[in-house]
């Protein structure tokens, strides 16, 4: 019968194999989190489009311990917009508050610069200036299931060394063309059509389910075994 002996300190080896077991708990868990939010804003820009990277940004995340390292490490992924995620999650329809009729939803030259969200001002007319000017019109779909809100347009002097087309619309605000190729032929048609689509007015919206978050998330949880073990091989010198 051939004996072999252990020689070493047991108890060093066992701390030297729990301290590397917590680092790779943390290594796995911050790669994990990490994958997710990137797989979450991933999401967000292939189903809204290229115009929604603030919403894709809003994707944020932390892992805990702040510092340090530990065993029972833990991530945690959220968003700063989370109603928006939660419709655009589940699908939804929305419908005007408080017994009105339609939804009024700002188009893309009813903005600083000519987008929403940019700015410091961000929207620059709201439905009350719109009611207030007495100049707003309506433009009916030819579906019939809603309106163009729009503002008469007037041209306003060229500005800066290009000598930019201003369009002013309704004696209420300037409008942008944002960074459209052709901004003057953009602001020309513009001038051409006489007016500025500023809202749409829909009785409801219908968003269709374009985001999974819990696909997602399942998807991390299934992952993080593999990649735990995987990264306590690497931090022990053992194949994993």
């Amino acid at each position: 019968m051939r004996v072999t002996a252990i020689v070493g300190d047991l108890r060093k080896a066992l701390a030297e194999e729990v301290r590397a077991g917590e680092r790779a708990a943390s290594r796995a868990v911050r790669e994990e989190t990490e994958m997710l939010q990137r797989e979450l804003r991933q999401q967000v820009t292939g189903s809204l489009g290229g115009k929604a990277p603030g919403i894709a940004n809003a994707w944020r995340s932390q892992v805990f311990p702040r510092s340090g390292v530990s065993m029972r490490a833990a991530g945690l992924v959220w968003s700063k917009t989370p109603l928006v995620i939660d419709a655009f999650d589940r699908g939804a329809l929305i419908r005007p508050k408080g017994g009105g009729k339609f939804l009024a939803i700002a188009t893309g030259f009813n903005a600083a610069r000519g987008w929403r969200g940019r700015g410091d001002k961000g929207l620059r007319v709201t439905p009350a200036q719109m009611v207030a000017s007495g100049q707003a019109f309506l433009r009916p779909f030819k579906s019939g299931r809603g309106f163009v809100w729009c503002l008469p347009l007037r041209q306003g002097q060229g500005t800066g060394r290009r000598r930019r087309t201003r369009l002013i619309a309704g004696g209420v605000a300037e409008v942008g063309t944002a960074n459209r190729k052709g901004r003057e032929a953009w602001a020309r048609g513009l001038l051409e059509q006489g007016m500025v689509p500023m809202f749409l007015l829909l009785p409801q919206v219908l968003l269709r389910k374009r985001l999974d978050v819990r696909g997602a998330s399942l998807r991390a949880l299934r992952r993080l075994p593999r990649r735990f073990v995987a990264a306590w091989g690497a931090e022990t010198g053992r194949a994993a």
